[in-house]
């Protein structure tokens, strides 16, 4: 048992090395060799938990649950964005260092991958069918889901978790909708 917490406390000391790291002076000019020094690790310790920092970068996301939603909470579509939202409020930092300006692009784009997973299931239970049309649409919905959390991350905006779930359903849900219920036509013949 105290091995398991050893390497818990080993693990967080690493990942919150690279997120003060990434805050003070950015995701790319961060080395291996910044992080063991900031945990006080041995690189082999470092190794032994980690292949390099993007996999330290990931298990932030994995070990702190974050872009994954609550259980479904018989919210309707799109019942991941307020939780979402305020998640990521309550870990501010944490958030800010992987998604902020100073974070790792490759992150953004496990993000934005994990949460249209989570748009293409939700559309789809909500009677959307597989198609070209649904593509582009989980495109945009994650498009402004995450334009919105960028820029409250980066301080352009101080707006609440609840008014940027209502900023996103507003900009999102008319077009959702109308694409579910049939009522977009593709230019260029693209409807399918």
């Amino acid at each position: 048992m105290s091995g398991d917490r050893r390497v818990r406390r080993t693990r967080r000391l690493i990942q919150e090395a690279l997120v003060a790291l990434i805050l003070e002076k950015g995701y790319e000019a961060v080395t291996v060799t910044d992080v063991i020094e900031r945990a006080d690790v041995g690189r082999s310790t470092f190794y032994s938990h980690f292949t390099d920092k993007h996999d330290v970068l990931l298990s932030n996301l994995d070990d702190h649950d974050f872009l994954r939603p609550a259980p479904d909470s018989g919210g309707g579509l799109f019942a991941f964005s307020l939780p979402m939202f305020e998640h990521a409020r309550e870990r501010g930092r944490l958030v800010r260092a992987l998604l902020g300006r100073r974070g790792g692009g490759p992150l953004l784009a496990h993000g934005e991958r994990l949460l249209a997973e989570i748009v293409r299931r939700e559309l789809l239970a909500a009677g959307a069918r597989p198609s070209g049309g649904l593509d582009l649409l989980v495109v945009c919905v994650v498009g402004a889901y995450m334009g919105l959390l960028r820029a409250w991350v980066d301080g352009e905006t101080a707006a609440s978790p609840a008014e940027l779930d209502a900023a996103f359903r507003t900009a999102v849900e008319p077009g959702v909708w109308a694409l579910i219920h049939g009522d977009v036509a593709y230019p260029h013949g693209r409807d399918e």
